[in-house]
């Protein structure tokens, strides 16, 4: 009875344990779909919301032959620089008292027809229910809708401009591969050279010295490479390269570089060492030389993990905030050379989502980021995954 009994025990063991696992994948799983239908949901509410600030409208004189105008042109009108007259809320109060206005501002909206009514080019930008209703020489322009091609073709990104809001993500799109691109150039070849040296060349205590050295520089935090390329890196450039500002593309390159290093080395250094060591031995004992074995057999062997340690150091380039954040410049234009300061998804999102109104469409806009980070770092893994299923080994079917 006894066998018998720590049998049971030993299957009911087995029985929960495995229920307890798959209880807790079922759960992750569940969660983590959860928060990416989140992220697209708060997203996708962008593209329904309006061109024109949530509560105002724009009113035109009936005659003016304008029909409907985009955020890039109200932009343009506001900015005084067209023929048409701007006009907000605060001049009608410039012009007339509160007396003059009535009890609760009862007589605005007809002091602001009469405004309207007196200069055809006039575009007043108002509160929705003080528009001048029931006069025919007032007219309502139509609002209508963000659309994805002023998001994702737009130019410019100010999400607190008034009238309307300009989300053209471009230049944070571009600013974000920029960056990230010569941060990788520049990391994978340097990660690389460390790795077959670490794995290959090293001595053991050479390698015992300096493998937990590149593994302790993993666990330094973001703003601390961030405050480095503050008081180092960023004076450094603008004196040698005689720069107007050091918060640059080049600045924010090279600190990511720094930073995916640490990452790109200790996993593809694992899967070199993982290669089995009969691979080497026979490669040798065939006549090869020792950079023949490196190049033919330990790198083919090792693509997966090398291939990881890319994609782990391209994500750790793509997504980091704080030190982008401290180096950049922030500026949210079109990147045309490294010299030039650039703004990122990452650390627009990080510089304000604390500012955005909750349910606005800044705050939406600024999740539909989150969104696009989202599927750059799933196209990078799927890549990663396909070069991956491409090895050596894989196309001679060993």
């Amino acid at each position: 009875m006894k066998p018998d009994l720590l049998r049971c025990k030993r299957k009911g063991f087995r029985l929960f344990a495995e229920a307890l696992f798959t209880l807790s994948g079922t759960v992750t799983t569940v969660v983590i779909l959860l928060i990416i239908l989140f992220l697209f949901k708060e997203g996708a509410g962008l593209f329904r919301s309006n061109e024109v600030e949530k509560g105002y409208s724009l009113c035109v004189h009936a005659s003016s032959p304008v029909e409907r105008l985009s955020p890039a042109q109200i932009k343009q009108i506001f900015d005084y620089e067209t023929e048409w007259i701007p006009f907000r809320l605060e001049d009608l109060f410039d012009r007339y008292s509160e007396e003059e206005l009535g009890k609760d501002y009862a007589l605005l909206p007809g002091k602001l027809g009469e405004e309207i009514t007196k200069e055809p080019k006039l575009v007043a930008f108002v509160p929705t229910q003080y528009v001048p209703t029931g006069l025919p020489t007032v007219r309502v322009l139509p609002g209508s809708r963000i659309g994805w091609l002023r998001f994702f073709g737009g130019k410019e990104w100010m999400p607190t401009a008034t009238p309307a809001p300009l989300f053209g993500v471009l230049p944070l799109l571009l600013g974000t591969l920029w960056v990230s691109l010569f941060a990788i150039l520049i990391a994978l070849p340097l990660g690389l050279g460390a790795t077959v040296y670490l794995s290959e060349l090293a001595g053991e205590k050479m390698r015992r010295l300096l493998k937990p050295a590149i593994e302790l520089l993993a666990g330094i935090p973001s703003v601390v490479y961030g405050f480095f390329g503050l008081v180092v890196l960023v004076p450094f450039l603008q004196r040698t390269g005689g720069l107007p500002v050091g918060e640059t593309a080049l600045a924010g390159s090279l600190i990511l570089a720094i930073m995916a290093l640490p990452t790109i080395i200790t996993v593809a250094e694992d899967a070199m060492r993982n290669t089995p060591k009969a691979l080497r031995e026979a490669s040798l004992a065939l006549g090869a030389t020792r950079w023949q074995t490196i190049y033919r057999v330990v790198f083919p062997a090792s693509v997966s993990g090398i291939s990881a340690a890319i994609v782990l150091g391209i994500g750790r380039a793509v997504g980091e905030t704080m030190a982008v954040l401290m180096v950049t410049g922030n500026a949210a234009v079109m990147p045309s050379s490294l010299l030039e300061p650039v703004r990122t998804i990452p650390a627009t999102i990080a510089a304000e989502l604390g500012e955005a109104p909750a349910g606005g469409a800044h705050y939406q806009a600024l999740f539909m980021l989150g969104c696009i980070l989202f599927l750059i770092t799933l196209l990078i893994s799927t890549a990663a995954e396909i070069i991956s299923g491409k090895s050596f080994y894989n196309k001679k079917g060993i």
